[in-house]
């Protein structure tokens, strides 16, 4: 796994990596900022494997064919954990089942003094995690759209993963 063709395929999967993270990210971050959408925590959870997603894509294309296999791995794992906190975010969202985070839940507090109901309150305005945002009008909720982004990506870096090992693998076996 030295050739010019194989530091290609695996540059195109690093390069798949950082750009549909950057993507990802930066829609969130235009979400909030120019639609003035509040993320919930799931939103949030939700973003942590695209920052990693970015991280691997860099490495894979720092590390020589023969040790990109692990980062693209990784890679596809943190696709598919995007794909399962979707899901789990749907569900919430359409009252499935309750939220996973735990700010999403509101604590109560039965005491008569102000005190400890202030002293209850969360540092910074929570919103829950079962109140849908509906972007440009669309009956599709924010949650939808990022897991649909995801499982797509998810498949065309898979297909184009499987594709990259198979070539290798049939390249080790003519050399």
């Amino acid at each position: 796994m030295t050739g010019k063709r194989d530091f290609r395929r695996v540059r195109v999967v690093g390069g798949v990596f950082i750009l549909s993270g950057l993507f990802a990210l930066l829609a969130a971050y235009g979400a909030e900022r120019f639609l003035h959408m509040v993320p919930c925590e799931l939103c949030l959870w939700e973003r942590r494997p695209w920052r990693v997603l970015i991280a691997l894509g860099a490495l894979t294309l720092v590390l020589s064919p023969r040790y990109a296999r692990w980062p693209i791995i990784g890679g596809i794992l943190c696709l598919a954990l995007s794909v399962i906190l979707s899901v789990i975010h749907i569900g919430v969202e359409q009252g499935l089942w309750r939220s996973p985070a735990p700010s999403c839940h509101m604590v109560v507090t039965h005491s008569d003094k102000a005190s400890d109901w202030l002293n209850h309150l969360p540092v910074h305005p929570l919103k829950p995690c079962d109140l849908p945002d509906f972007p440009f009008g669309l009956p599709v909720s924010m949650t939808t759209l990022s897991g649909i982004y995801a499982l797509i990506v998810f498949v065309l870096a898979l297909k184009i993963a499987i594709r990259v090992f198979r070539r290798v693998r049939r390249d080790q076996k003519k050399g």
